[in-house]
């Protein structure tokens, strides 16, 4: 088995790199990384997400130092909306509902209303740019009061990039029956931007992710047991979800090797699938190419943690005992 890599760069080794200056105090490396970016949305978002993982609770002296040195820089601001919605994601915990404190829940709603006002700067400063709209969306999830701007603003981010990878994810997360919809509300905002999509775009994978939810919710909501995962494996295997991960793998796949900038977490999306389906050699072959990333916390609805599940079905691909 690789030794596993769960950084958020992924195989984006600039993104490493400019990280890495950044932590060390060369903000300067970081504004440049993501401006490297250019229009290519999805690698900036990336690329934002992954500085704002790597800013402590107090922002970081890096980051502070940079919106102090230019604090109407749109990228900074942006990357401070980020680092926020982050901690406040880790404020409310991964747990369900039952099993959150209020005080979690006051720390969510608190962090996520100081998310959506550094976002509504950053979305001012960057009037093309969709990542804030996304931080936009992932704060009302913590925000009450905000929810019904959800379509407005979802709207907006489709303006400036209709099929957006981190924004449609949101979208689907958001419609799910765990948060504020239902499984026809998330399965129909899945279906519709993947088949309306272009071929090889992330997004033709978002009907995976519905399943994947789907099963997580219906048969191991609240904890993880043997009786769960054959359920899930189960219904994986029903010949129309299993039409339908083909069709979706197949659009994503044709144009050839996927190499947009969350392409690895689609990969394990897809490892997590095939695995669940029983499908042994598309599995290994699909690990082959995700090599040590770990990049999905789907893989805890079955196992119990990210890291367990993917070496439980690392080692069945691979026939490790």
């Amino acid at each position: 088995m690789p030794v596993l890599d769960r950084d958020w760069a992924l195989d984006d080794l600039e993104l490493r790199s400019v990280r890495d200056r950044a932590v060390a105090g060369d903000w300067a490396a970081a504004r440049d990384g993501v401006a490297a970016a250019g229009t290519d949305w999805e690698r900036r978002g990336h690329r934002i997400w992954a500085l704002a993982e790597a800013a402590p609770a107090n922002a970081g002296e890096w980051l502070d130092a940079w919106l102090s040195a230019t604090p109407d820089d749109p990228i900074a601001v942006t990357v401070h909306a980020a680092a926020l919605g982050e901690r406040a994601g880790k404020a409310r915990g991964t747990a369900p509902a039952a099993r959150t404190s209020q005080e979690q829940f006051r720390s969510f709603a608190e962090l996520s209303t100081q998310t959506w006002a550094e976002a509504e700067r950053a979305l001012a400063l960057a009037p093309d740019d969709p990542v804030p709209c996304n931080i936009l969306l992932i704060a009302m999830f913590g925000d009450a009061g905000r929810r019904g701007a959800f379509r407005e603003i979802l709207a907006e981010a489709r303006r400036r990039e209709r099929y957006s990878f981190e924004v449609n994810m949101t979208a689907v997360t958001f419609h799910c029956e765990k948060w504020y919809g239902s499984h026809d509300a998330m399965f129909a905002a899945a279906r519709e931007t993947a088949s309306e999509a272009p071929a090889g775009t992330g997004v033709t994978m978002l009907p995976l992710l519905a399943h994947l939810e789907y099963a997580m919710r219906e048969y191991s909501w609240g904890k993880v047991s043997a009786r769960g995962l054959v359920d899930c494996q189960n219904y994986f295997r029903r010949p129309d979800v299993q039409r339908e991960l083909d069709a979706c793998v197949t659009k994503w796949r044709s144009p050839g090797p996927p190499t947009h900038a969350k392409a690895l977490t689609c990969e394990n999306w897809l490892a997590l699938a095939y695995a669940l389906s029983g499908r042994r050699d598309d599995c290994k072959a699909v690990f082959d190419r995700i090599g040590p990333h770990v990049d999905s916390y789907t893989w805890s609805y079955f196992y119990g943690n990210v890291v367990g599940g993917f070496r439980v079905n690392w080692a069945w691909a691979n026939r490790v005992r």
